[in-house]
């Protein structure tokens, strides 16, 4: 098991210890924990870079690419029930890359790239009456591969590719009023394909690229203040490898993790992080093939990781994790 730390352990080389350490090399990923489970494979075709959120037990996710063509299609995942359902088709111009976030029990997907420009309009999402509406477009900031969250009964969206560059402003959505406003304070990089997560009110944020580099800066965002805070960088230690593009961020009782992704070629290691320390713990990597472009659902006691792509294969399966329980891997 690999954890970030800030001092440094002493090593006794013994005869013993050596041939212990032999012994069990071949074992050293069954001492991580976090164990996968299959669940249900995705009704409709394998695809990547799509968009949702969760509302109650229910993940919602659509959009996306297959290989082939830009995709507007809707989703819901009943977490209980371990069933997909297909829901009314999202109303803009089929799209990957998009965000999505979830106020007040309504979602909503908006920016992206429909395989010639970047965009800029918004819809939100009734569960109740499976209906969408558009809503106000970001102002003259058309974009993809940003990231977006919602809290305190606003969303915010930041950070992404507008086409000539990549971006690092944030802006605050007020479903009230149906208006954009734009936030001050992010002293973090300019970023693509970045990763959230959120926990106990507080929104991180790192990974991504930037002009062709993986970034390591990792940032706290203070929903009730809307204040930023520098964390400890995801490279403080030379053992462990967080930096990506493209993954996914979820958290999960207490903790943040990030998954998946994109470093020199598809990954499938799997960090946790502990707010309460600032460090960061491997466990189990995802069971499945190795992925960027992945989809999360989360809802604070249960996680599914799945879809997403590797090279040209686009895939359709979904896993639910539980990180504190030993890896088994026969289910």
């Amino acid at each position: 098991m690999k954890k970030a730390a800030h001092y440094h352990r002493p090593i006794l080389f013994t005869i013993l210890s050596l041939l212990l350490l032999t012994g069990c090399s071949n074992d050293s990923d069954d001492e991580e924990l976090g164990n996968w489970v299959n669940r249900s494979v995705f009704d409709g075709s394998p695809r990547s870079s799509v968009s949702g959120f969760v509302i109650n037990n229910i993940g919602y996710m659509g959009t996306g690419y297959d290989g082939d063509d830009y995709l507007n299609s809707f989703w819901s995942y009943n977490m209980d029930g371990d069933y997909w359902s297909q829901k009314a088709d999202f109303p803009g111009v089929a799209r990957n890359a998009a965000v999505g976030f979830e106020v007040d029990g309504k979602g909503y997907i908006g920016s992206g790239y429909d395989g010639v420009n970047e965009l800029d309009d918004f819809y939100s999402y009734d569960p109740t009456s499976n209906s969408w509406t558009q809503i106000a477009s970001l102002p003259d900031t058309k974009r993809r591969s940003a990231i977006a969250f919602g809290g305190n009964g606003f969303g915010y969206f930041g950070t992404g590719y507008d086409g000539e560059n990549d971006r690092k402003d944030f802006w605050k959505y007020d479903p009230s009023s149906n208006t954009w406003t734009e936030l001050e304070g992010f002293g973090g990089n300019k970023r693509r394909s970045a990763t959230t997560f959120t926990i106990n009110g507080t929104v991180y944020l790192g990974t991504g690229t930037s002009n062709g580099t993986y970034l390591d800066d990792f940032w706290a965002f203070d929903i009730s203040s809307e204040t930023w805070t520098r964390k400890l960088d995801l490279d403080e230690e030379d053992d462990y490898a967080i930096t990506r593009s493209n993954a996914v961020g979820f958290e999960l009782n207490g903790y943040g993790y990030v998954a998946c992704g994109e470093i020199n070629g598809t990954s499938s290691t799997v960090w946790e992080y502990d707010p309460s320390s600032d460090t960061w713990e491997q466990k189990t990597s995802f069971e499945g093939s190795t992925r960027q472009d992945a989809i999360a659902f989360s809802n604070s006691s249960r996680v599914f990781v799945g879809l997403g792509r590797t090279g040209s294969l686009y895939l359709d399966d979904l896993d639910e994790f539980f990180p504190f329980v030993e890896y088994d891997d026969e289910d």
